[in-house]
This record gives structure tokens, C-alpha cells and sequence, in this order.
């Protein structure tokens, strides 16, 4: 069965919102351990929007942050930045423990890869970031900018289809960056046949970022997640401190779905979650694995997970330590199945 997945650089527009409200998470912890923070980032066109609420004592310029990710990420040109955050309502402040919203999660793991991701996933991410590698330490390719996506179609363990979408500069042709690209990256990753591959298929890609296209945080998830290869849920991950439901829940159910694959109690498992607003316990919880020991069938591992597992958010966020200032990393190329976070080590 043929499976399609995309990745993103660094420098595409929903990216580049991610990574600010990410690193603005990141100051708020570093401050303040029991940070609340609600945010959402736009850009567009030279212009910044960063709004939500907060409830706080760090105190930093919000909009220089904004300004030195931006830099950070590959951009030079000015861009005008509005911060329009707000302290969190009395009726959010009361809730210091329990769900804030309500929140529908899925976490998964398999185990056809060392990373216990999805093959597809994998292969595009790590070629996504390739690119990005090529970028930053290869003058030879100066001429690529940051905005950049990679599509991905496989039809088992063999890639069917592969389009790049590629920025660089105005000074460069497109017959140079298709071939130059072609030559260092496409044939070396995945063989010179079988394969179709468009790199930048309608053209020039010289308008890139916010200059061609606006950006929001959160507009990404199933590239954070799975690749929308099973149901994503629908909690935004970015711009949310750990203490909220949709980020510590979607943390604690990857990290469970990983630990009964790396048990060989299944081949695959997907744990799906809900929670209610103001309620800690989760009011749905049901894990399914298939695979190994049950050979190819479904098990029902939820009485397991529910013995074993604390889905409240605040012994999610005190199990797998998740008040570090650590979620700008995790804005680009996936929150799952990369080292250096803690839902991605060996539960205990």
C-alpha cells in the first residue's frame, strides 16, 4: 500500500511561526516553572502577530525574542512584530490542575524502524533536514534559502515519488539548483532509478517565507506527529507550556505506545486519549496493538496502560520531567522519534 508524507525546513512559514511561539515557551520556563501559557503566532508579509494568554511572573521583550528566531532561522529582512498577550482569564487561573480545554490525542509508535516511527516519516524528515544540512555547511550551496518542503510517496520500503521544493537565491538558475540537488542530494538518498522525482516543478522558488505565503503555529500537526498516516488528534503542540493537556497528553501517549513496542507486547500500538475541560483523569482512554505475540491480531492493552500509566497532566509533566526549557527543538522536523527528549527514552 502506497503511503504519502510531507516534511518541512525550517524556514516555511508555519515553521517559522512554530519555532517563535516555541522559543517563547522555552523563556517562560526558564523564568518561570509554573508558567501558563496559551500563544499563537502569524506572520505575514513582513509583519509578526503573536497573541493569547499567559499567566506568569517572567518578564522579557517578547517581540525581540520573536525577532532573533527569525534571524536565527535564515532571515535578514525587517519585519514588524505585535505582541498582543494578555494575562489569563480568573477563570483559567483557577484551573492550576486539570484539562483546560477539551482535547482528543493519539499516540503511536511501530516498530519498522529503529526510531519506531513510520518508514515514510522518517525518510522524509531526515531528507528534509539534509537539505537544511547543505544549507548551513556546504558553501557550495550558499544559494539555498530556508523555505523548503519535501513530499514523499512509498510504496512499501521503496520510495515512489519525491518532490523538493527548494528556495535559493534570484542569482541562481533553475536548471542549476534542479541539478546541483539532483547530483548531492536525490540520487546519493534514494538511487538514480525507479523513482520519480520533481524538484521545484513549476519553476524559480526565489519568494520564499513570509514574503510568498503566511504562516501560523499549530498548521503543521500532522507533520509534528505521524504524517497523517493514523488520526493526529486535534491539540495544538506549539506555543503550549507542558502543563496543558493537548502537549502533555500527546507526549505521554507516544511515549506509552513506544514502550509497548519496545516490550515486543505488540508491533504497533495506538493510544488514543480524551480530556475534558477542568477534569484531570483523562474521560477516554484505549489502546490497541497488533502484531508479535497476538500474530497480526488486535489486542486490547488498555487495562494494561491504565495499571501501569498516570495520564493526569501534572504526573505527565513530573514523570518525564517535561518543565525544561526544550520545545524550540522540537518546532521542526517532528516531536517523535529523535533523540534528546524525554518521551523518546526508556520509560521506567
Amino acid at each position: 500500500m502506497k503511503k504519502v508524507v510531507e516534511s518541512v525546513m525550517s524556514g516555511q512559514s508555519d515553521k517559522i511561526c512554530d519555532q517563535i511561539a516555541d522559543a517563547i515557551v522555552d523563556e517562560y520556563l526558564r523564568q518561570d516553572k509554573e508558567a501558563r501559557v496559551d500563544l499563537s503566532v502569524l506572520g505575514s508579509h513582513g509583519m509578526i502577530m503573536i497573541g493569547g494568554e499567559v499567566n506568569s511572573v517572567a518578564d522579557f521583550d517578547i517581540g525581540e525574542l520573536a525577532r532573533n528566531v527569525y534571524l536565527e532561522i535564515g532571515y535578514a529582512d525587517d519585519v514588524e512584530v505585535f505582541v498582543n498577550v494578555e494575562d489569563q482569564s480568573s477563570e483559567m487561573k483557577r484551573l492550576q490542575s486539570g484539562s483546560t480545554d477539551t482535547v482528543v490525542i493519539n499516540g503511536y509508535a511501530t516498530n519498522e524502524t529503529r526510531e519506531l516511527m513510520p518508514r515514510a516519516v522518517v525518510f522524509a524528515h531526515n531528507f528534509a533536514r539534509r537539505v537544511e544540512d547543505l544549507r548551513k555547511t556546504d558553501p557550495a550551496f550558499s544559494w539555498l534559502q530556508p523555505d523548503g518542503k519535501v513530499q514523499l510517496v512509498m510504496d512499501g520500503d521503496q520510495i515512489d515519488t519525491l518532490t523538493l521544493l527548494a528556495s535559493h537565491q534570484k542569482n541562481v538558475d533553475e536548471k542549476t539548483v534542479r541539478t546541483a540537488l539532483l547530483e548531492r542530494l536525490v540520487v546519493p538518498f534514494i538511487g538514480g532509478e525507479g523513482a520519480q522525482i520533481h524538484i521545484n516543478p513549476i519553476g524559480p522558488f526565489t519568494q520564499h517565507g513570509f514574503r510568498s505565503d503566511s504562516g501560523a503555529s499549530g498548521r503543521k500537526l500532522s507533520v509534528d506527529t505521524y504524517g497523517g498516516l493514523i488520526p493526529h488528534g486535534d491539540g495544538v503542540l506549539s506555543g503550549k507550556d507542558p502543563h496543558r493537556a493537548e502537549r502533555a497528553g500527546a507526549y505521554m501517549a507516544r511515549c506509552v505506545a513506544r514502550y509497548l513496542v519496545q516490550q515486543e507486547l505488540c508491533s504497533t500500538a495506538l493510544v488514543n486519549v480524551a480530556y475534558t475541560l477542568g477534569r484531570s483523569e483523562p474521560v477516554h482512554l484505549h489502546v490497541v496493538g497488533m502484531g508479535s505475540k497476538s500474530k497480526g491480531a488486535k489486542m486490547d492493552l488498555t487495562n494494561l496502560v491504565k495499571q501501569q500509566f498516570d495520564f493526569r497532566p501534572e504526573a505527565i509533566v513530573e514523570r518525564l520531567h517535561l518543565l525544561q526549557p526544550i520545545y524550540r527543538a522540537t518546532s521542526v522536523y517532528g516531536h517523535f522519534g529523535r533523540t534528546g527528549f524525554p518521551w523518546e527514552s526508556v520509560i521506567q
